[in-house]
């Protein structure tokens, strides 16, 4: 069982690094900029902030189409598997394009709640018009990798990734550095790259995967019970992505209404949970892709071996990363900036970035294991409970007794609370799946 997750687990860390180290370059970037760097972090980071509520309101199509595609692999059902990838590619590029026709009054709404310096919401905007041209490659390369990753494939994901990150990276020094552009730079560097690596994974599909085409039937995609059950379940991940963005849209945010040096602290020290979520979620996929499988093959007993060895990988991940973040984490910050001022001050948080792998771990892998079995109430409901009883309480009660701290304090317990949620809900909802 340790290979067959660590045969998934891997290529799939492999390319999420390179995801996080983008986005500490792109920082890192602009930390480095002689004039206004806390302006040009804070604008990247702000704008990072519009495009995950824009974004990852669709990564639903993702975690739909593995959970589907696993279970129709598992059943050895190929004509559900294709027609669960072209129900998803559909909705996908209809949203990029509808989300590009929207792009000013989406914009309105999103420079209307960021409450930051005139300056600042300037290069938030640059960033914005150039970065929103690449909404169907974004939301397209969701529903493809997913599909991969369904069909118990990491090294096809692991490939687009790793090409569109290194492409990502290339593009933006070349734009800031050869160039002299500044935030913009980073925005047309991340467009380019995204198209670039939808292109390469439609090549990927087409040269080893056409022979599945022959199951595509545009009668049984139009099927009615079978949209309604894809959307059924899109709409509970929907509710579950959305609640996720809310919280750090409000950090963010809230960050941003103290003042700019705390909106920079924050932002740099979330780099070190973007770095833990992007390395568990490797594991986090292989749950999706061996729980969706086992689920369809109807395999019980591999179904909690498998949950088993995962709860324990992602134990270890959390021990490694948290003494890592202890022994390390000063230095961490030199690479992202060389502001004193803005060292100084993350000095006093950081704390929290040594909790966070350890209160984290559970929500990413039980999250997989959920999205493996399409049970997708179930998600819902424990994070709707994160948010609405942990998370909003702990801030309000203790922001005002402990500033930024509180903040931190409210995202350590919403991350606790949707792991042992999960874990407690696991026997109505895994063990006793009804396709078991």
């Amino acid at each position: 069982m340790n290979k067959k997750i660590l045969r998934l687990a891997i290529p799939n860390i492999i390319s999420n690094i390179s995801v996080p180290l983008a986005g500490m370059i792109d920082l890192a970037l602009m930390g480095y900029l002689k004039d206004e760097a806390v302006n040009y972090v804070s604008a990247i980071a702000l704008g990072g902030m519009i495009f995950n509520f824009v974004y990852m309101s669709f990564v639903f199509l993702r975690m739909t189409t593995t959970g589907f595609t696993a279970q129709a692999y598992g059943r050895k059902n190929f004509q559900d598997s294709i027609l669960t990838l072209s129900r998803s590619i559909f909705v996908a590029i209809s949203a990029g394009i509808l989300i590009i026709a929207l792009q000013v009054p989406i914009a309105n709404v999103a420079f209307s709640l960021i409450k930051t310096e005139p300056e600042i919401k300037e290069l938030v905007k640059q960033y914005f018009y150039i970065r929103v041209w690449a909404a169907p490659a974004t939301i397209g390369l969701y529903s493809i990798l997913g599909w991969f990753i369904g069909m118990q494939n990491a090294r096809s994901p692991m490939i687009v990734s790793i090409l569109v990150n290194i492409l990502n990276l290339g593009l933006s020094a070349l734009f800031i550095l050869g160039f002299g552009m500044k935030s913009e730079g980073v925005a047309l560097g991340t467009m380019l790259a995204q198209y670039c690596g939808l292109f390469t994974a439609i090549f990927i599909l087409i040269k080893y995967y056409r022979k599945l085409f022959k199951y595509w039937s545009l009668k049984q995609m139009k099927r009615l019970k079978e949209l309604f059950t894809f959307f059924n379940v899109s709409k509970d991940i929907l509710i579950r992505t959305l609640c996720i963005i809310s919280v750090f849209t409000f950090i963010t945010s809230q960050s941003a209404a103290i003042n700019k040096n705390i909106l920079a602290v924050n932002s740099l020290l979330l780099q070190f949970l973007l770095f833990f979520s992007y390395m568990i979620d490797g594991f986090a996929y292989a749950a999706e892709a061996l729980v969706g499988k086992y689920i369809g093959a109807k395999d019980s007993k591999a179904l909690q071996k498998c949950i088993k060895r995962l709860v324990i990988w992602g134990f270890a991940l959390a021990s490694i990363f948290g003494i890592i973040y202890l022994l390390a984490r000063e230095n961490i910050l030199y690479l992202l900036t060389n502001d004193s001022t803005i060292i100084d001050l993350a000095k006093e948080y950081m704390v929290w970035t040594i909790l966070l792998p350890f209160a984290a771990f559970g929500a990413f892998l039980w999250d997989g294991i959920y999205i493996g079995a399409t049970a997708s109430s179930s998600m819902r409901n424990a994070m709707l409970i994160s948010v609405l009883a942990i998370f909003t309480p702990t801030y309000i009660i203790s922001y005002p007794l402990i500033g930024n701290h509180g903040l931190w304090l409210a995202l350590i317990l919403f991350m606790l609370s949707r792991g042992v949620l999960l874990q407690l809900m696991a026997r109505k909802s895994i063990y006793k799946h009804p396709s078991l």
